[in-house]
């Protein structure tokens, strides 16, 4: 038995193996990898020119006339991106915000990645989370476990056990259907990257993310009980 074709398709294997690998291709593969980084970092250095444009908390209170904020309230607009710090009815400063990996989609049970809509509170505060803070909302709420209860994904019990912990000023708790651990967080190890991107890069689990000094801000003026409209 003849071993040509074996031998011819070695060679064409040899053949391609050259091409691929002679110096015009390997200089068209550094050409590209500089140009990807050249890319990136140009990114990274317009997004940080569009953070020094913006304005501090203090700055917008002073424009407002505020010495501090009594009665701060939240506003986030999915659409827009952007979480809205609110005294009353006057708007103090906006801030860029991401969301859940599902952002199209409204939340309505665990592991869904989207971002709930409706009337929230912030019910705790953690100062060492590993997203910098976190500012937790009483998610499920109970129009959350209402809505629940009546489609049978919940029990009776587990719509009480939800009603009881926001009637007493507690976070309502992970539920296995509903899911939970919402809020309001910091990037953290990832900071400076993310938050210098021009364009908005939704990664959360339907958590909302602002940059660590944004949330750092916030929570000079937030409170537990401070009211959070997601719409």
């Amino acid at each position: 038995m003849s071993d040509r074709p074996l031998k011819n398709t070695l060679k064409k294997l040899n053949s391609l193996l050259h091409q691929y690998t002679d110096k015009h291709t390997v200089r068209n593969i550094l050409y590209m990898s500089a140009a990807i980084v050249l890319f990136m970092f140009g990114v990274i250095i317009y997004g940080v020119i569009l953070n020094t444009r913006e304005i501090s908390l203090s700055e917008a209170m002073q424009e407002k006339e505020l010495s501090e904020l009594k009665n701060p309230g939240i506003r986030i607009n999915r659409a827009d991106y952007e979480l809205e710090l609110y005294e009353d009815s006057t708007l103090i400063k906006s801030y860029r915000v991401s969301f859940g990996r599902n952002v199209h989609r409204l939340k309505s049970k665990a592991g869904d990645e989207a971002t709930p809509v409706g009337v929230y509170e912030i019910c705790s505060i953690d100062t060492i989370y590993k997203f910098n803070k976190f500012f937790r909302l009483n998610y499920p709420n109970i129009r959350d476990a209402s809505d629940a209860l009546r489609k049978g994904w919940i029990t009776q019990e587990e719509f009480d056990q939800i009603k009881d912990n926001i009637n007493e000023g507690k976070c309502p708790g992970f539920n296995n259907v509903l899911g939970g651990d919402i809020g309001i967080h910091g990037i953290g190890r990832l900071n400076f990257i993310i938050k210098n991107l021009p364009f908005v890069y939704n990664w959360t689990n339907g958590s909302i993310a602002m940059s660590d000094e944004d949330i750092d801000e916030l929570y000079t003026v937030i409170k537990v009980g401070c009211k959070v409209v997601i719409n």
